[in-house]
Order: structure tokens, then C-alpha cells, then sequence
């Protein structure tokens, strides 16, 4: 995938309110479902689509896993790029907490030592609208095939309606944490999820 986000090296500024970065998730699902993936975005958009085109390629690679007809060789392969771009997707979560933290700083926001910190942070946030966007235009899709019964069309817009419902409430929870991160009402910290499986030094089935 090339795009701005490619280059780590600098922390972009948090821009705009979260209506823009679920649009952009939704909107790139649409668009890489018909043309190649690609970032043209800048700055912190560029980040936010980063780390959705990650959940974007684990998805479909997930679905190929999960394919009774593909060769034992086929699902070694695919395993391991799932393990790649998981490992990316979550390194990209901190990636965004990282640009949020230094907002936040450059901001000149006062915040007190006992203010609470959320269960979770706003770039696993963003994670799981990425992961929501995706599972809508899946849905979606299913709404529209001609090859199913009522019971399963009532069934697929029985969830579909739900992740709708969903997907509105994390993205108003996230803004009003975002708003509570840069008035000083809450902490924010980068959680580390130090993943193991990866790390040839943690992991003794990667040392032989």
C-alpha cells in the first residue's frame, strides 16, 4: 500500500471529529472492494487508513483461512499473513494512541494525576470501527443476493440493523472521549499489547 502513512517517523496532529474517520473507513471498504487498496490521505487521516487497510487484508485473508476447499499449503500461507497484519494492525492501534498523546501535549491540556483513565483507549476504538465498517458492508452485501431464503435475508438484516445501532454508539462514545482526553477530563496512555507470538526471542516454536 503506498500513501503518506507509510513514513512512521513523525507523529501527526489529530485532526477532525470522529464522523470523519468512520466515513473514511466506510468509504474505503467501498472503494478497495472494486480498485486496489491505496492511501491518499495526509497526516492523521493518513494514519487512520493505515492502520484500516490493515483490518481490511486480515479480514479477506480470514475468510480464505476458513475455505474447506484450499490446500494445506494454501492455509500455511495464509496463516502466516494473517499473523503479519495482525501484528501491523496492533501496531498501528499504538501508532494512533502515540499521535494522540502528543496532541494532547502540544495542546497545552491540563490534566490532573486522579483524573480517570477509560477502559479503553481511542485507537482501540478506532480499531473496532474499522473492524464494524467492514462487517456492514458485508451484511450489506448479503442483503442484496437472490440466492437466499426469508429466513436468512430476516436474519442478516436482523444483525445488520444491530451493528448499525453499534457502530452509532462506540463512534458517540469515542467523540465524547476524545472530547474528555483534550478538556483534561480524562487520561490517556498508549497500552502496549507486547504480543509474544511474533518475537523470536518470546516465542520457542520460532528459536529451532
Amino acid at each position: 500500500m503506498s500513501g503518506p502513512a507509510n513514513d512512521p517517523g513523525r507523529l501527526p496532529t489529530v485532526t477532525g471529529q470522529v464522523e470523519d474517520w468512520t466515513r473514511l473507513q466506510i468509504d474505503c471498504v467501498r472503494r478497495w472492494h472494486d480498485e486496489p487498496i491505496a492511501n491518499p490521505h495526509s497526516g492523521w487521516l493518513a494514519w487512520v487508513c493505515q492502520q484500516h487497510a490493515f483490518n481490511f487484508q486480515l479480514w479477506h485473508e480470514e475468510d480464505v483461512a476458513r475455505n474447506p476447499n484450499v490446500t494445506d499449503a494454501r492455509i500455511a500461507q495464509v496463516k502466516r499473513s494473517i499473523d503479519r497484519l495482525n501484528q501491523q494492525r496492533n501496531d498501528w492501534i499504538e501508532k494512533l494512541d502515540d499521535a494522540i498523546t502528543e496532541s494532547i501535549h502540544q495542546s497545552g491540556v491540563a490534566v490532573s494525576e486522579d483524573a480517570p483513565i477509560n477502559t479503553e483507549t481511542p485507537g482501540s476504538a478506532i480499531d473496532r470501527l474499522s473492524i464494524m465498517s467492514l462487517r456492514l458492508y458485508h451484511y450489506a452485501e448479503h442483503l442484496q443476493r437472490k440466492d437466499v431464503d426469508a429466513e436468512h435475508r430476516t436474519k442478516v438484516e436482523t444483525r445488520w440493523l444491530l451493528c448499525q445501532v453499534q457502530h452509532a454508539d462506540l463512534s458517540a462514545s469515542l467523540q465524547t472521549l476524545m472530547d474528555d482526553l483534550f478538556a483534561g477530563r480524562k487520561r490517556h496512555k498508549t497500552y502496549r499489547q507486547m504480543k509474544m507470538y511474533n518475537d523470536p526471542s518470546l516465542n520457542p516454536e520460532m528459536t529451532g
